[in-house]
Formats: C-alpha cells, sequence, structure tokens
C-alpha cells in the first residue's frame, strides 16, 4: 500500500508540474552563438491579407553553417483564439548569445527589450487585442485596410522606441521583464505553429537571406503571408520566385562551372594519357627500328663473314692439290737417279759358275 501511495502522490507530482515544464520549455534557449546578430533592419509592413491574422515580426535566427539569417515579418493564423505572439529573442549570457524562441500565450510577454517595430516597441504589446473570439486591429501600429477589415480602432498613446538593438544584455538593450512578463512567461504557451516553423526553414533555404550575403538588408524584409508575396525594406515586391530564379540560374551556372570543370579535367588527362600512349608508341617504334637495325648490321657482318670464307676457300682448295702435285713430277726423277747412280752388281750366274 505505501508503494501504492507513493506512486500515485509521484504521478500528481508529474501532472501538476507538467503545465509549468511545458512553458519552460517553450521560452527556453534553443541555439547558441559566438557572434552578435545584425541590427534589426528597419522595414515597411505589408497589408493584413486576411481577417483574424496577427504579425509576427522578422528575427535574425542562426545556422551554424552559415551564421545569421533573416526570417521575413509575416502576417499568420494564430493557433487559437485568444492567443497572443511573443517574439524570440537573442541574449548574451555567460560569454554567448542564447537564443529564445518565441510562443503562444494569453499575454504577450518578455522578448528582451526588442524593439520590433508594429506594437513590439520592446515593451507590452500594441497591435491589436481580443475582444472575445474577435481581434480587434490597431490601425495606429499595424498596416490595415479597413475597407476589408471593419473590426479596427486607433491607439496612438504606445511607446515608440528607435533603437535597432538585436539583442539582450551588454552593448544592446539593456533591459528586465517586469512582473506583468514574468507572470505571461509561466503561464501556459503554443509553440510556433507548422506554418511559421516552414517560413522560417524557407528563409533558411534562401541565400539571400542570410547576413554574410544580403550585409544586414536581406532581400524579403517582410511577406503577406507564408509562401506568398514578398517586400523589401523599401516596401516594393521582391517575390520569392524571382528570388527563387536567381538562386536557380546561380545554381545552374555552379553547376555549369562544374560541368566544365569536370570536362577541362576529363580532355586534360585524354591529352595526357595520349601524349603517354603516344611516347609508348613511339619508343616502340624506336625499339623496334633499332632491333632491326642490329638486326640488318649482324646480317650485314654475317654475309660479309660468309663472303670472306668463300674467297679464302679455293686458295685453300688450291694449295694441297699443288703440293701433291710436286711429289708427283719429283719422283720418276728420284726413282730414275737410284737407278742410275745404283751401283752394278755381280753377276751371280756369273760367280757360281765359276
Amino acid at each position: 500500500m505505501k508503494n501504492i501511495s507513493k506512486i500515485i502522490v509521484f504521478i500528481c507530482a508529474m501532472a501538476f508540474a507538467l503545465p509549468h515544464t511545458f512553458a519552460q520549455v517553450s521560452i527556453g534557449v534553443g541555439i547558441s552563438a559566438n557572434i552578435a546578430p545584425p541590427e534589426l533592419p528597419v522595414y515597411e509592413q505589408p497589408e493584413c491579407p486576411s481577417d483574424g491574422y496577427l504579425w509576427q515580426p522578422g528575427y535574425w535566427a542562426y545556422d551554424p553553417d552559415g551564421g545569421y539569417y533573416w526570417v521575413p515579418g509575416v502576417w499568420v493564423a494564430p493557433p487559437t483564439r485568444g492567443y497572443l505572439w511573443t517574439p524570440p529573442y537573442w541574449g548574451f549570457e555567460g560569454g554567448a548569445y542564447g537564443f529564445h524562441i518565441g510562443y503562444w500565450g494569453p499575454h504577450v510577454g518578455f522578448y528582451g527589450g526588442l524593439n520590433y517595430g508594429f506594437g513590439y516597441g520592446g515593451e507590452g504589446f500594441y497591435g491589436g487585442r481580443w475582444q472575445g473570439n474577435r481581434f480587434m486591429y490597431n490601425t495606429a501600429a499595424w498596416h490595415i485596410n479597413r475597407t476589408v477589415i471593419h473590426n479596427t480602432y486607433i491607439n496612438n498613446t504606445y511607446v515608440r522606441n528607435t533603437n535597432r538593438y538585436s539583442f539582450n544584455g551588454p552593448g544592446g538593450a539593456n533591459r528586465r521583464p517586469n512582473a506583468g512578463e514574468e507572470a505571461a512567461m509561466r503561464e501556459r504557451h503554443i509553440q510556433a505553429t507548422s506554418r511559421q516553423m516552414a517560413h522560417q526553414q524557407a528563409a533558411r533555404q534562401n541565400k539571400a537571406q542570410f547576413a554574410n550575403v544580403n550585409h544586414g538588408h536581406p532581400a524579403a524584409a517582410a511577406m503577406n503571408r507564408v509562401n506568398g508575396r514578398a517586400f523589401n525594406e523599401s516596401g516594393h515586391v521582391a517575390t520569392m520566385q524571382r528570388q527563387r530564379a536567381t538562386q536557380q540560374h546561380q545554381a545552374t551556372q555552379q553547376r555549369q562551372q562544374a560541368t566544365q570543370q569536370r570536362q577541362h579535367a576529363t580532355q586534360q588527362r585524354q591529352a595526357t594519357q595520349q601524349h603517354q600512349a603516344t611516347q609508348q608508341r613511339q619508343q616502340a617504334t624506336q625499339q623496334r627500328q633499332h632491333a632491326t637495325q642490329q638486326r640488318q648490321a649482324t646480317q650485314q657482318r654475317q654475309a660479309t663473314q660468309q663472303r670472306q670464307t668463300q674467297q679464302q676457300r679455293p686458295a685453300q682448295q688450291q694449295r694441297p692439290a699443288q703440293q701433291q702435285q710436286r711429289p708427283a713430277q719429283q719422283r720418276p726423277a728420284q726413282q730414275q737417279r737410284p737407278a742410275q747412280q745404283r751401283p752394278a752388281q755381280p753377276n751371280k750366274q756369273h760367280n757360281g759358275g765359276r
């Protein structure tokens, strides 16, 4: 029984802690960087495209590989009625710049004291308010077409800030959350919608949005809706299609350059191989010619030796014949000479008769 009681108490404690944990996760630090984000750009707000949409200010996000990139301000639909958007912000703490993610909640919380403009002047929110299930737009802060959207009002009493700080902390906005903002931070929050996340991902994929390319002046400063029309800082239309076309053109040029480089490398390889093959063939031809010349020289020497041998052979054959004939000529004389010089022998018959 004691173990069961402990388990029940633990489950109750976890259930009680869940809303608070969800809120802390929603406003926690998502990523950190070693350098400060660029100043906030000054841009025009496009007209609200539809009743019920709320403004999400633009902000600098961070990619570990490419650095800071600008997420355009955009009109978005809230996840539920009665909720407002608290923008994200960068805060300098512990020697690094940490990114505090934005969230939806019943009240606007602390967003670093940054002047995002359009009702987000650094403290509180003046862009509008919920009245029952309908949102009332403050046309003094937001660009609203009142001939289409009639639930509007005018309030010019909000604080207008002129700084362009992009982070909270030393060197940036020097402000801490007040009691109301701290209370809002403890409320239950809802994370950014899937369309908001897709909007940030699209900005991340657009190289023209990166600070190392646009130097703090993004091509698309704001958009009228997610995947809608994009506007530059002056409020002129700068469609994402045009940007994508530019990117595609650049990508095509890069591919062509890579193809040309590969072709050039292939041609160089082929030329090198052909040159080596030609040299090998020439060397082989020279070797064959040298071998042929050696054979011919050997054959000539052999032929010369044969001719010399043939020329010497008749003389050698005649000399023995002459030597054979010479004794034959001398032999009769030698045979005759003894006969003439031989002394007369006594007549054996005559002596025997004596």
